[in-house]
């Protein structure tokens, strides 16, 4: 393996603000792990929504400035801190989260926050599993508790948490319902997992579901666009069912009688929440996955990292989106 130069090529924001505060620069130092912390020489990140709204200043938690941005990265171990035990240079991993960013050539992560990537799936697949698979499962099984035999509806399931949730809640067993906006969209739902997909521009889909559901209601409804979509949801839901906010770009009014009746629930998820216990069941319910050949990350369009704030702009208009979004180096 070449030996690691000094400096690196990476995306450095020094103000917040729009995509074009994204700096691409060739002179940034390489980092150097911690004690406890890994060095991976990456080769693809993914690109999430929530990259935009952290650029953005618009974001809960803010990054220190300059900063890197990226969590999701694959690639190979190239050095470990001295007390890294489960590591070891040339292993090929992917990570949850990074200390130094993932849009870059090297970055330091935590130990905690690597794990093995399987033969099984290429580094671009790698840069795919962290936020959409992690944020998926816990919207399903840690915040909705949902069981096999339910009937879960993912709104909008062409995107890369969509198609996570539809693989992961297809491979436990539930009865699964996906919208999507195009025929293309629609289509990419029913090849992974879905057993019926409905287009979200008819005007009638929401009958459709309703009759797909038999009368009885959805029990789980993976929200990814709740400023739209969440009056609708509470139509749509079963006694007892539940409303689990992935995704929303603004407010929206909704009569809350809409729950009683029912005794639903309206529950937000953020990825950013969960306990160390909680990412550990994760991981190893989507190991499983992977292993098994189940988790199969779609990749959408794929990005240089000097095109970083076309991405950035790219992944805010795209609404049909077919796949998760990648930067490859």
């Amino acid at each position: 393996m070449a030996s690691v130069g000094k400096f690196m090529r990476a995306i450095r924001v020094s103000e917040f603000g729009k995509p074009e505060v994204l700096k691409f620069l060739t002179d940034v130092p390489v980092p150097t792990p911690g004690e406890k912390q890994v060095l991976i020489r990456v080769h693809a990140c993914g690109i999430n929504p929530v990259d935009t709204y952290i650029r953005a200043g618009v974001y809960a938690r803010k990054p220190n400035l300059p900063y890197t941005p990226g969590s999701d990265i694959s690639g190979v171990v190239e050095d470990v801190g001295r007390h890294v035990t489960s590591f070891k240079k040339g292993d090929r991993v992917f990570t949850t989260n990074t200390i130094t960013g993932g849009y870059a050539e090297f970055t330091v992560a935590s130990e905690e926050t690597v794990y093995q990537l399987p033969e099984k799936l290429n580094f671009k697949q790698g840069a795919a599993i962290s936020v959409p698979y992690f944020t998926a499962y816990r919207a399903l099984f840690q915040k909705a508790h949902g069981r096999a035999g339910e009937v879960v509806l993912v709104h909008g399931a062409s995107g890369g948490v969509g198609i996570a949730a539809c693989q992961i809640a297809r491979a436990y067993g539930f009865k699964v319902f996906g919208t999507a906006g195009s025929p293309e969209g629609l289509n990419l739902v029913l090849k992974n997992g879905a057993h019926k997909a409905f287009n979200h521009k008819e005007k009638d889909y929401i009958e459709k579901i309703q009759a797909a559901a038999g009368g009885e209601g959805v029990n789980v409804i993976l929200e990814m666009l709740s400023n739209v979509n969440l009056s609708n949801d509470l139509q749509l839901l079963s006694s007892g069912g539940r409303v689990i906010i992935i995704g929303c770009r603004g407010p929206i009014e909704i009569n809350p009688r809409d729950t009683m009746a029912k005794e639903s629930s309206i529950i937000g998820v953020s990825l950013f929440s969960s306990t160390q216990d909680d990412w550990k069941e994760a991981g190893a319910a989507l190991f499983g996955g992977m292993e098994s050949g189940w988790l199969k990350p779609l990749i959408g369009p794929e990005y240089s990292l000097e095109k970083a704030p076309q991405a950035h702009e790219d992944i805010m208009e795209n609404s049909g989106a077919t796949g998760k979004m990648i930067f490859v180096l």
